[in-house]
């Protein structure tokens, strides 16, 4: 494997590309998260999304009727998920558990329904977003390779940290929603109403984490395939802790995620087993999170002794 310009701009494209979803679900996480609202159920979301932005696509050959039924998907998934947990009290977790088993198994089903498969739905493909050549960036020598002709919706991943953001530090609905998510008693305290800000703040979670999913049946991909979200739900969430529910920092810790995904998918060439090389974006995740939780375990112990001495 011969390292030179074309190969790194190559690699830097691929980045971009495969940060794509994970940006997205970073985003919706770190949106849950403010609001209190945290859960694991973010890669059944993303299935969802893609499944119905796929079918809805595929069917009405419509781009944006599948982009509105993926979001409809995704955000129902949401809402779901906050009815079991907030109206009939369930365990956020367990019902995150059995969403993500739900939508693993049901998309499946739903496929075969469909168009008889059970691997991926090549005989029904989704319409896909265009690809977007950036004016004069396109004719840059290397910038253009890395910058320009990506999918429309990974241009949106890139910007969308700016909206998300606004929302949240700049909008009077961002600051009920970080108030619920601080606490509860002193929100409603001044008159907000707890459960619907966040059914609001799962709902808008839901929306920006069906982006990813669509991508990745509509972008990524012209056809969904059993389980292709393949644990960038829960990277997405790894991510937004990682960056401790602050945009920048989470924008960084996705686009280092991607870079590892994007090198476990550049290494396979190597003549090496290539199981190695697929576990490497998982690997990365665990040494991420466990680095996270030794630095928590030691600021809470410090804050023990101070509040001592």
């Amino acid at each position: 494997m011969t390292i030179n310009a074309e190969f790194i701009a190559s690699f830097l494209y691929s980045v971009i590309r495969i940060t794509t979803p994970l940006l997205f679900g970073a985003m919706g996480a770190l949106i849950c998260k403010q609001g209190g609202v945290l859960h694991i159920a973010f890669e059944a979301c993303m299935l969802f999304a893609a499944f119905f932005g796929m079918a809805a696509s595929a069917f009405t050959q419509n781009l944006w009727v599948g982009l509105l039924a993926g979001m409809v998907g995704g955000v129902l998934l949401m809402l779901a998920l906050g009815y079991f947990t907030y109206k009939l009290h369930a365990n956020i977790t367990l019902t995150g558990i059995a969403l993500n088993t739900l939508a693993s198994g049901g998309t499946v089903f739903l496929m075969y329904l469909m168009c008889g498969e059970k691997g991926a739905s090549t005989s029904l493909p989704s319409l896909v977003f265009p690809n977007i050549d950036i004016p004069l960036i396109q004719d840059i020598p290397l910038v253009g390779q890395v910058l320009s002709g990506h999918n429309i919706l990974t241009y949106v991943a890139f910007i969308l940290p700016i909206f998300v953001y606004i929302l949240i530090f700049k909008t009077p609905l961002g600051l009920r929603i970080r108030t619920v998510g601080e606490n509860e008693n002193a929100a409603a305290s001044v008159g907000i109403n707890v459960n619907r800000t966040k059914y609001i703040t799962l709902a808008i979670g839901g929306a920006v984490t069906s982006l990813g999913g669509i991508f990745m049946s509509m972008g990524y991909l012209s056809w969904f395939a059993r389980d292709m979200i393949a644990g960038r739900g829960f990277m997405a969430i790894a991510a937004q802790n990682l960056g401790n529910a602050a945009v920048l920092p989470t924008f960084v810790t996705s686009v280092l995620f991607g870079v590892a995904n994007a090198l476990a998918v550049t290494l396979q060439t190597l003549n090496l087993p290539a199981e190695i090389f697929m576990a490497l974006p998982y690997v990365v995740t665990l040494l991420g999170l466990a680095a996270y939780s030794n630095s928590e375990g030691k600021t809470k112990k410090l804050r023990k002794s101070a509040k001592k001495a």
